[in-house]
């Protein structure tokens, strides 16, 4: 959102550039994708076969439509470039190495317990996501790139749905915070259900989450707290 022109222009000239290099070196190309293919779904949870329920023309479409479109490039390369490609749709991620304001629930909400200030809810906090792990994620997007003969889309995710309200109540169990929850209005078009549908990773790329969202909290609190004690 803060940078609109730059995700625009990196969803299809950068995408486009680096479909050009996979052609040139005959190599696999792998793109990440992402669930806000699938906007403020009305089917759920979303399987592949899941066109969208997107708007082209509201606040979001720098991102999402970006994404759109770099899937529809890839496709297209794959068609009628003989590229080896394949799309796999990225649910939220989560894990050490997050950064610090970057925007996402999980860094925001454990920066803001760690450091004793309210925590932040946009909307009633009703809304859902799945978070998946870092790691879970990486095993995934290897698999991927691992099978040459499957384009996808797939979904790679974990689909342990869970309300944002739900979220703050086990950042602050995991961190051990006083910090209160204060709710702010929810962003225009923000989708209120996330859940991935990964009957297609489990069968073709033989993937499944492992680590649950316990003990990946866990971890991710306990490398803010690291990174905040060598300040």
């Amino acid at each position: 959102m803060r940078l609109p022109l730059e995700t625009l222009a990196v969803g299809s000239r950068g995408t486009e550039a680096c479909l050009h290099l996979a052609k040139r070196h005959d190599a696999r190309f792998l793109l990440a994708s992402t669930s806000e293919i699938y906007g403020n779904p009305l089917v759920h949870p979303q399987s592949e076969a899941y066109w969208g329920n997107v708007s082209s023309i509201g606040p979001r479409s720098v991102y999402d439509e970006a994404k759109r479109f770099g899937e529809a490039l890839t496709m297209a390369y794959s068609r009628y470039e003989s590229v080896n490609v394949g799309i796999v749709r990225i649910f939220n991620t989560y894990g050490p190495r997050l950064r610090r304001g970057d925007g996402r629930v999980v860094s925001n909400f454990v920066c803001q317990a760690l450091s004793g200030v309210p925590l932040t809810i946009y909307g009633d906090g009703l809304q859902t996501r799945s978070f998946c792990y870092v790691d879970d994620l990486v095993t995934g997007l290897l698999a991927m790139i691992d099978q040459r003969d499957f384009v996808g889309p797939v979904n790679i995710g974990n689909p342990q749905e869970i309300t944002v309200a739900e979220l703050a109540r086990r950042v602050l169990d995991t961190t051990g915070s006083t910090s209160e929850v204060v709710y702010s209005p929810a962003p225009e078009q923000d989708p209120a259900r996330r859940q991935p549908d990964i009957t297609l990773a489990r069968e073709r790329l033989g993937w499944s989450p492992a680590v649950s969202l316990e003990d990946g909290l866990e971890r991710t609190v306990n490398w803010f707290r690291e990174q905040t004690s060598l300040l």
